[in-house]
Protein backbone atom coordinates (compact mmCIF):
# COMPACT_ATOMS: atom_id res chain seq x y z
CA UNK A 1 0.00 0.00 0.00
CA UNK A 2 1.15 3.63 -0.79
CA UNK A 3 0.03 7.04 -0.81
CA UNK A 4 1.44 10.59 -0.35
CA UNK A 5 1.98 11.49 3.38
CA UNK A 6 2.87 15.09 4.88
CA UNK A 7 5.09 13.77 7.56
CA UNK A 8 8.07 15.23 6.42
CA UNK A 9 6.06 18.68 6.25
CA UNK A 10 4.78 17.60 9.70
CA UNK A 11 8.19 17.37 10.79
CA UNK A 12 9.45 20.97 9.49
CA UNK A 13 6.10 22.15 11.31
CA UNK A 14 7.41 20.54 14.82
CA UNK A 15 11.07 21.87 14.37
CA UNK A 16 9.65 25.69 14.23
CA UNK A 17 11.16 28.31 16.71
CA UNK A 18 9.53 29.12 20.05
CA UNK A 19 7.51 32.14 18.74
CA UNK A 20 5.92 29.96 15.95
CA UNK A 21 5.21 27.34 18.66
CA UNK A 22 3.50 29.76 21.02
CA UNK A 23 1.24 30.63 18.01
CA UNK A 24 0.35 26.93 17.53
CA UNK A 25 -0.22 26.53 21.00
CA UNK A 26 -2.60 29.60 21.22
CA UNK A 27 -4.42 27.76 18.41
CA UNK A 28 -4.97 24.59 20.27
CA UNK A 29 -5.71 26.39 23.23
CA UNK A 30 -8.65 27.91 21.71
CA UNK A 31 -9.46 24.44 20.11
CA UNK A 32 -9.62 23.17 23.65
CA UNK A 33 -11.69 26.11 25.26
CA UNK A 34 -14.67 25.22 22.46
CA UNK A 35 -14.22 21.65 22.88
CA UNK A 36 -15.02 22.13 26.37
CA UNK A 37 -18.06 24.27 25.57
CA UNK A 38 -19.15 22.34 22.50
CA UNK A 39 -18.45 18.80 24.52
CA UNK A 40 -20.48 19.90 27.96
CA UNK A 41 -17.91 18.13 29.67
CA UNK A 42 -13.74 18.94 30.77
CA UNK A 43 -13.57 15.68 31.93
CA UNK A 44 -11.70 14.11 28.36
CA UNK A 45 -13.88 10.64 29.79
CA UNK A 46 -16.61 12.13 28.62
CA UNK A 47 -15.80 14.77 25.80
CA UNK A 48 -14.38 12.54 23.18
CA UNK A 49 -13.83 16.04 21.07
CA UNK A 50 -11.63 16.82 23.87
CA UNK A 51 -9.63 13.77 23.83
CA UNK A 52 -8.93 14.33 20.53
CA UNK A 53 -7.90 17.48 20.55
CA UNK A 54 -5.90 16.96 23.64
CA UNK A 55 -4.03 14.06 21.15
CA UNK A 56 -3.14 16.83 18.76
CA UNK A 57 -1.82 19.18 21.43
CA UNK A 58 0.54 16.22 22.55
CA UNK A 59 1.51 15.55 19.16
CA UNK A 60 2.41 19.50 18.88
CA UNK A 61 4.48 18.84 21.88
CA UNK A 62 2.13 21.35 24.32
CA UNK A 63 3.10 20.62 27.94
CA UNK A 64 0.60 19.24 29.95
CA UNK A 65 0.88 22.06 32.00
CA UNK A 66 -0.53 23.85 29.65
CA UNK A 67 -3.31 21.89 28.16
CA UNK A 68 -4.69 21.52 31.64
CA UNK A 69 -4.40 25.38 32.35
CA UNK A 70 -6.30 25.65 29.19
CA UNK A 71 -9.11 23.34 29.94
CA UNK A 72 -9.57 25.13 33.19
CA UNK A 73 -9.60 28.41 31.25
CA UNK A 74 -12.59 27.34 29.33
CA UNK A 75 -15.30 28.07 31.67
CA UNK A 76 -13.90 31.56 32.39
CA UNK A 77 -13.78 32.02 28.64
CA UNK A 78 -16.63 34.13 27.52
CA UNK A 79 -15.64 34.87 23.80
CA UNK A 80 -18.22 32.86 21.68
CA UNK A 81 -16.08 31.50 18.55
CA UNK A 82 -17.94 30.14 15.20
CA UNK A 83 -16.43 27.56 12.93
CA UNK A 84 -16.00 28.97 9.60
CA UNK A 85 -14.40 27.24 6.45
CA UNK A 86 -13.55 29.13 3.44
CA UNK A 87 -12.47 27.93 0.15
CA UNK A 88 -10.37 29.33 -2.54
CA UNK A 89 -7.71 28.93 -5.48
CA UNK A 90 -4.23 29.61 -5.27
CA UNK A 91 -2.08 29.49 -7.99
CA UNK A 92 -2.15 27.54 -11.27
CA UNK A 93 -5.68 25.83 -10.02
CA UNK A 94 -4.44 24.73 -6.68
CA UNK A 95 -7.09 23.94 -3.91
CA UNK A 96 -7.09 25.33 -0.66
CA UNK A 97 -8.99 24.85 2.12
CA UNK A 98 -9.03 27.01 5.52
CA UNK A 99 -11.34 25.87 8.92
CA UNK A 100 -10.93 29.05 11.34
CA UNK A 101 -12.71 29.10 14.61
CA UNK A 102 -13.34 32.78 15.10
CA UNK A 103 -15.44 35.79 17.77
CA UNK A 104 -15.12 38.34 14.13
CA UNK A 105 -16.88 37.10 11.29
CA UNK A 106 -15.97 40.24 9.01
CA UNK A 107 -12.35 40.45 10.44
CA UNK A 108 -11.55 36.62 9.69
CA UNK A 109 -13.06 37.03 6.17
CA UNK A 110 -11.34 40.28 5.34
CA UNK A 111 -7.93 38.50 6.40
CA UNK A 112 -8.35 35.70 4.44
CA UNK A 113 -9.17 37.55 1.54
CA UNK A 114 -6.49 39.34 1.14
CA UNK A 115 -4.11 36.27 1.73
CA UNK A 116 -5.94 34.83 -1.05
CA UNK A 117 -5.14 37.93 -3.01
CA UNK A 118 -1.40 38.58 -1.98
CA UNK A 119 -0.82 35.39 -3.31
CA UNK A 120 -2.72 35.96 -6.89
CA UNK A 121 -5.41 33.44 -5.88
CA UNK A 122 -8.97 34.23 -4.90
CA UNK A 123 -11.57 32.88 -2.25
CA UNK A 124 -14.52 30.80 -3.61
CA UNK A 125 -17.90 29.66 -3.20
CA UNK A 126 -18.69 27.31 -0.74
CA UNK A 127 -18.16 23.67 -1.76
CA UNK A 128 -15.90 25.11 -4.85
CA UNK A 129 -12.83 22.50 -3.91
CA UNK A 130 -13.99 20.67 -1.17
CA UNK A 131 -15.04 17.70 -3.61
CA UNK A 132 -11.45 17.53 -4.46
CA UNK A 133 -10.51 16.34 -0.82
CA UNK A 134 -11.56 13.82 1.41
CA UNK A 135 -12.27 14.08 4.66
CA UNK A 136 -10.55 11.31 7.18
CA UNK A 137 -8.75 10.41 10.06
CA UNK A 138 -5.22 10.49 9.67
CA UNK A 139 -2.78 9.13 12.75
CA UNK A 140 0.66 9.25 11.69
CA UNK A 141 3.88 6.91 13.18
CA UNK A 142 7.11 8.00 12.68
CA UNK A 143 9.09 4.90 11.74
CA UNK A 144 12.36 6.52 14.16
CA UNK A 145 9.36 5.81 17.27
CA UNK A 146 8.47 2.69 16.13
CA UNK A 147 10.98 -0.52 16.06
CA UNK A 148 7.86 -3.13 15.80
CA UNK A 149 7.45 -4.79 12.49
CA UNK A 150 5.03 -2.95 9.25
CA UNK A 151 3.17 -6.20 8.83
CA UNK A 152 2.18 -6.58 12.59
CA UNK A 153 1.31 -2.63 13.25
CA UNK A 154 -1.11 -2.77 9.84
CA UNK A 155 -3.08 -6.33 11.26
CA UNK A 156 -3.12 -4.21 14.47
CA UNK A 157 -4.69 -0.91 13.47
CA UNK A 158 -6.93 -2.70 11.28
CA UNK A 159 -8.11 -4.73 13.87
CA UNK A 160 -8.94 -1.56 15.80
CA UNK A 161 -10.78 -0.30 12.58
CA UNK A 162 -8.73 1.67 10.58
CA UNK A 163 -9.88 2.41 6.58
CA UNK A 164 -6.28 2.14 5.58
CA UNK A 165 -2.41 1.72 6.74
CA UNK A 166 0.38 3.19 4.21
CA UNK A 167 3.92 2.24 4.82
CA UNK A 168 5.38 5.99 3.82
CA UNK A 169 9.74 5.61 3.44
CA UNK A 170 9.84 7.34 7.12
CA UNK A 171 6.93 6.83 8.41
CA UNK A 172 3.14 4.74 8.68
CA UNK A 173 -0.11 6.75 8.02
CA UNK A 174 -3.21 4.89 9.32
CA UNK A 175 -6.21 6.20 7.64
CA UNK A 176 -9.82 6.16 9.75
CA UNK A 177 -13.39 7.49 8.85
CA UNK A 178 -13.83 10.19 10.25
CA UNK A 179 -16.63 8.52 12.99
CA UNK A 180 -14.10 6.06 14.17
CA UNK A 181 -11.32 8.07 14.44
CA UNK A 182 -11.12 8.72 18.24
CA UNK A 183 -11.71 5.13 18.81
CA UNK A 184 -8.90 4.02 16.82
CA UNK A 185 -6.54 6.38 17.88
CA UNK A 186 -7.29 5.92 21.71
CA UNK A 187 -7.25 1.64 20.94
CA UNK A 188 -3.33 2.76 19.58
CA UNK A 189 -2.62 4.94 22.34
CA UNK A 190 -3.96 2.05 24.55
CA UNK A 191 -1.09 0.02 22.83
CA UNK A 192 1.61 1.75 23.54
CA UNK A 193 2.03 3.37 19.95
CA UNK A 194 3.67 5.94 19.28
CA UNK A 195 1.72 8.77 17.30
CA UNK A 196 3.29 11.75 15.30
CA UNK A 197 0.18 13.55 14.78
CA UNK A 198 -3.48 12.23 15.11
CA UNK A 199 -6.48 14.44 13.95
CA UNK A 200 -9.43 14.90 11.39
CA UNK A 201 -8.18 15.92 8.71
CA UNK A 202 -9.05 16.53 4.61
CA UNK A 203 -6.79 14.55 2.28
CA UNK A 204 -6.24 15.60 -1.15
CA UNK A 205 -7.58 12.88 -4.11
CA UNK A 206 -4.98 14.59 -5.88
CA UNK A 207 -1.71 16.91 -5.88
CA UNK A 208 -0.85 19.35 -7.92
CA UNK A 209 3.36 20.45 -8.79
CA UNK A 210 3.71 23.66 -9.13
CA UNK A 211 7.25 24.28 -11.20
CA UNK A 212 6.73 28.22 -11.94
CA UNK A 213 9.15 29.93 -9.43
CA UNK A 214 6.39 32.82 -8.81
CA UNK A 215 3.47 30.53 -8.67
CA UNK A 216 5.68 28.84 -5.47
CA UNK A 217 6.28 32.16 -4.16
CA UNK A 218 2.78 33.01 -4.49
CA UNK A 219 1.23 30.29 -2.78
CA UNK A 220 3.57 30.04 0.49
CA UNK A 221 2.86 33.85 0.47
CA UNK A 222 -0.72 32.83 1.18
CA UNK A 223 -0.13 29.67 3.57
CA UNK A 224 2.21 31.52 5.69
CA UNK A 225 0.18 35.04 5.94
CA UNK A 226 -3.39 32.38 6.66
CA UNK A 227 -0.72 30.40 9.05
CA UNK A 228 -0.21 33.74 11.12
CA UNK A 229 -3.80 34.32 11.12
CA UNK A 230 -4.68 34.10 14.83
CA UNK A 231 -8.52 33.23 13.39
CA UNK A 232 -7.01 30.09 11.04
CA UNK A 233 -6.62 27.01 12.86
CA UNK A 234 -5.92 24.18 10.08
CA UNK A 235 -5.17 25.04 6.24
CA UNK A 236 -5.37 21.89 3.33
CA UNK A 237 -4.05 22.09 0.01
CA UNK A 238 -3.14 19.97 -2.63
CA UNK A 239 -0.10 21.62 -3.56
CA UNK A 240 3.01 19.31 -3.73
CA UNK A 241 5.33 20.56 -2.14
Amino acid sequence: MSGHSKFANIKHKKEKNDAAKGKIFTKIGKELSVAVKEGGSADPANNSRLRDVIAKAKANNMPNDTIDRNIKKADGDTASYEHITYEGYGPNGTAIIVEALTDNKNRTASNVKNAFTKGNGNVGTPGCVAFMFDKKGQIIVDKEEYSGDADELMMQVLDFGADDFIDEEDSYEVITSPDDFSEVRVKMEEAGIPMAQAEVTMIPQTYVSLTDEKDIKDIQKTLDMLDDDDDVQDVYYNWEE
